[in-house]
């Protein structure tokens, strides 16, 4: 017996969730864990211009937690979902933020740069904004259901690692100068 991709259960605009209950497609949760989806192929991306292995770990563990962050955001309140996002993920984050930051000098003064100088940092800024703006998707479904404040610090502090990482990665910094 094959198997096929298409059920045709979504074509009236409707998807399941973990537990099977039925939603619009562009619903705020759907919209969110959606965008969650997209983040970790854009980390995906950003992970194929890694040559340094660490960084290539880092961004898979990343995105194996990004299922972790979409199941929780496909489940109603209430329901069990076996691996939710705790505070040891949060300190993770925190950890290679600052590693990397001190790689970086640690002393540096953060100013706006150009992003993007190669590939990697290119394709981990764009995954930076793309994780601004889950957080803002979740933040919008916060309005309406309950949403584990974990989870949100998470996202949080994954598009501070993301940031971490592309400046790291940039091959030159470009700063933004303003005129005062």
């Amino acid at each position: 017996m094959k198997i096929k991709i298409y059920t045709k259960t979504g074509d009236k605009g409707k998807t399941s969730l973990y537990d099977g209950t039925r939603i619009e497609k562009n619903s705020l949760r759907v919209e969110a864990y959606g965008t969650i989806d997209e983040l970790n192929s854009a980390i995906g991306i950003a992970k194929n211009y890694a040559d340094d292995i660490e960084i290539k770990k880092i961004l898979e563990n990343i995105q194996r937690k990004l299922f972790n962050v979409a199941g929780e955001l496909a489940m109603k309140e209430g329901a069990k979902f076996p691996e939710r996002i705790t505070e040891e993920d949060i300190d993770h984050l925190e950890t290679i933020i600052d590693q990397y930051i001190q790689k970086m000098g640690g002393d540096q003064e953060f100013k706006f740069i150009l992003p993007g100088s190669d590939k990697l940092s290119a394709h981990l800024h764009l995954a930076r904004t793309i994780c601004r703006r889950a957080e803002r998707r979740i933040l919008d479904l916060t309005d309406e259901a309950e949403i584990s404040w974990t989870l949100v610090k998470y996202i949080n502090r994954l598009s501070d690692t993301l940031y971490s990482l592309g400046r790291y990665s940039e091959e030159s910094i470009q700063l933004i100068e303003f005129d005062k």
